[in-house]
């Protein structure tokens, strides 16, 4: 990996890891447009790091607060407390994508990069966001959440393993169908992600380290400056997409959805695009 595709593929990153748009169908679209190997699920993975940082630093109060409640309860104090509880949820709905992640981690690096995968997915599920975001009663808050709606949302975000289903998207539908309102489902989806990307990310760089990773070598320097890159952009993208959603709806993403997916369809068939690429058919490392 060189300079300039890290420089594009942090900024990517950063744009669309809270959009539910998909940031890892985008990785792997781009890196194949412009003829780039896929940067494969290890530099996903790695760059995440990045965003997530931004959730940390633009959250950080309110993670603060969940993470010390949640602290005293383990003492048995502050058992009640409405951030203890959360730091709770967040744990309950962390795990369905940990089991789900290592238990189909070969499949999530290599098969399921398929770009016709990466298509249908994209198009698929953004019928699903448009239903929830039409029927949803957008009345609940986060006070609301319950143990069966942090588990729901779970395995919601779990269903982002495959590329091109969006983790964000996938959580935000979920909030949806269950009554939340927009703003409160997609501050859900950033707070539940933190434990999962950041060990997913950490888990990679282990890997790599390790020499035990399916796909193409993680160049370090360019992927230290795409993920620097992915916060900053990261960051601002938070802070619009909270304001956006005080008054606007899905239905754009939706739309560009529908129609990225439409075209990868139309260059992977008309062979102007490799659906497998060289990380596909690279083999994984035997373990």
């Amino acid at each position: 990996m060189g300079w300039v595709e890290a420089v594009v593929l942090g900024v990517v990153q950063g744009l669309t890891e809270f959009l539910p748009i998909s940031s890892s169908a985008h990785l792997r679209v781009v890196g194949e447009a412009f003829g780039w190997e896929d940067p494969g699920a290890a530099f996903t993975a790695i760059t995440q790091i990045g965003t997530e940082a931004a959730v940390l630093l633009y959250f950080r109060h309110e993670i603060w607060r969940i993470i010390t409640a949640w602290t005293a309860s383990l003492f048995g104090r502050r058992k009640g407390d409405p951030d203890a509880r959360m730091g709770w949820l967040i744990i309950v709905g962390t795990l369905p994508i940990v089991v789900l992640g290592l238990l189909f981690q070969d499949q999530i690096e290599t098969t399921l990069r398929d770009l016709r995968i990466v298509a249908v997915a994209l198009i698929l599920f953004s019928f699903v966001l448009f239903w929830a975001d039409r029927v949803g009663a957008k009345q609940r808050e986060l006070k609301d959440l319950t143990v069966g709606h942090g588990i729901a949302y779970g395995f919601a975000q779990a269903m982002a393993l495959i590329p091109g289903v969006s983790r964000s998207g996938g959580t935000i539908t979920a909030g949806l169908f269950l009554g939340y309102t927009r703003s409160a489902a997609a501050r859900y989806s950033f707070l539940l992600a933190v434990p999962a990307v950041l060990g997913a990310g950490f888990f990679q760089v282990y890997e790599v380290l390790s020499g035990d990773v399916a796909g193409a070598e993680v160049a370090w320097g360019p992927t230290i400056l795409a993920t620097v890159l992915a916060f900053a952009v990261g960051l601002v993208v938070i802070a619009w997409l909270l304001r956006y959603l005080d008054r606007g709806s899905y239905v754009p993403f939706v739309v560009y959805r529908i129609v990225l997916g439409a075209l990868i369809l139309v260059l992977v068939g008309t062979g102007v695009l490799d659906p497998v690429g060289t990380e596909i058919t690279t083999p994984p490392i035997p373990r």
